[in-house]
């Protein structure tokens, strides 16, 4: 008798586990819901004559809403509160992020689908005089960041001789660059290679990649069901040539 139960109680466990998941509450009601930022080219970007998003990323969602069966509703979010949209529920996922002890704290990752460097960023015109990350370490020297981005915590670590400098969203580091309001800022290898065509005035400084970090997508941390799908649906894209072709679309490196 006792067998019999402990069978039914095992049976019944999954069930119970997914009725308090996300992907039950996705597949009920239809909709995915993902918090994204549109600032991250080409990962995430908002274009501001259609108020539509496009990118590496919103390709990934749109293709796991279409193999889910369901709808997708992008979210806006900024860098400083795209965690708290997940552990308060405004979303159901984020497009990706980097991996972070902090962000771990409160917020599951997914499987990884990219890794990059991290870069900095100066004018052309004044790559003479900061040709190194350590040129870029004095006192006098003034460093944008972009509040709530992981390049944030890490300028701190990089330049703790530098001043810091830290805009808030829609405002992006790399301008206060471009105006002469900082001297450099850093960010991801994929983004800094986007920026120096689309502003020839800025220059990536030639002194290696720092940091290699691995992007995710964020989910409830409580919820393993809900990441367990999605990591394995993420695998599956890796073996179906889904993410090769998407970098090649987007003219990135391979993972």
């Amino acid at each position: 008798m006792k067998k019999i139960i402990l069978l039914a109680l095992l049976v019944l466990l999954p069930l119970s586990v997914n009725a308090e998941s996300k992907l039950d509450q996705i597949i009920a009601s239809g909709e995915l819901k993902v918090g994204t930022t549109g600032d991250w080219d080409p990962m995430t970007m908002k274009d501001p004559a259609t108020n539509k998003y496009k990118g590496f990323d919103i390709d990934v969602m749109n293709e796991l809403a279409k193999d889910m069966g369901v709808k997708v509703t992008f979210v806006p979010t900024e860098w400083k509160t795209i965690v708290s949209g997940i552990t308060s529920g405004r979303y159901d996922i984020s497009t990706s992020v980097t991996k972070t002890a902090k962000r771990a704290e409160v917020a599951g990752f997914t499987s990884t689908y990219y890794k990059y460097g991290t870069v900095p960023l100066v004018l052309k015109k004044n790559l003479n005089k900061f040709p190194t990350w350590d040129s870029l370490n004095k006192n006098g020297v003034k460093i944008a960041t972009t509040l709530g981005t992981s390049q944030e915590q890490k300028a701190k670590e990089f330049f703790p001789n530098s001043t810091l400098k830290s805009v808030e969203a829609p405002a992006r580091d790399f301008q206060e660059v471009l105006a002469g309001r900082a001297d450099g800022n850093i960010t991801s290898s994929t983004e800094a290679n986007k920026l120096v065509i689309k502003y020839p005035q800025l220059a990536i400084v030639q002194d290696g990649e720092k940091n290699p970090a691995f992007l995710a997508m964020m989910v409830p941390k409580s919820d393993t069901v809900w990441n367990d799908y999605v990591s394995k649906w993420i695998e599956k894209k890796k073996n179906s040539g889904f993410f090769a072709k998407l970098l090649s679309k987007y003219n990135l490196k391979s993972l």
